[in-house]
């Protein structure tokens, strides 16, 4: 009986409630998704790269075993989780300048070709 009573009482408890809400509450309109901005964006990127140094971190902390580093005459010791992250970061870097040289190439090209495009004469019909 008085799982009976209490589903009797729901509706109205739950119409008491949505009456109560502001109706000046804004509301998306239906079929319009919220538009994407550059600051929730960038909150996303930060919180990415957040979670991709912790992963670095603890990589770097499990691999402390020192070994031996040897470049162009010059000997040393660091941690092998060290030693990996500056092997990728020279990797990126030698990615980076070459198709930074590329865009700046590109732009150059773009550049002289909207001037040439801004000095010929237009053509009146």
């Amino acid at each position: 009986m008085t799982s009976e009573s209490a589903r009797g009482t729901e509706p109205s408890v739950n119409a008491t409630a949505a009456s109560q809400q502001p109706s000046n509450t804004p509301v998306a309109p239906p079929g319009r998704p919220v538009k994407r901005t550059r600051v929730g964006e960038a909150r996303v990127a930060a919180v990415l790269f957040a979670l991709i140094l912790i992963l670095l971190l603890i990589f770097i902390l499990q691999n402390n075993q020192s070994v031996e580093i040897s470049y162009l005459g010059a000997h040393g010791h660091l941690p092998l989780g060290v030693a990996l992250l500056f092997a990728a970061i020279l990797g990126i870097l030698l990615l980076a300048i070459p198709g930074t040289w590329r865009i700046i190439q590109l732009r150059r090209t773009a550049r002289q070709q909207r001037h040439l495009a801004a000095k010929a004469p237009t053509n009146p019909k």
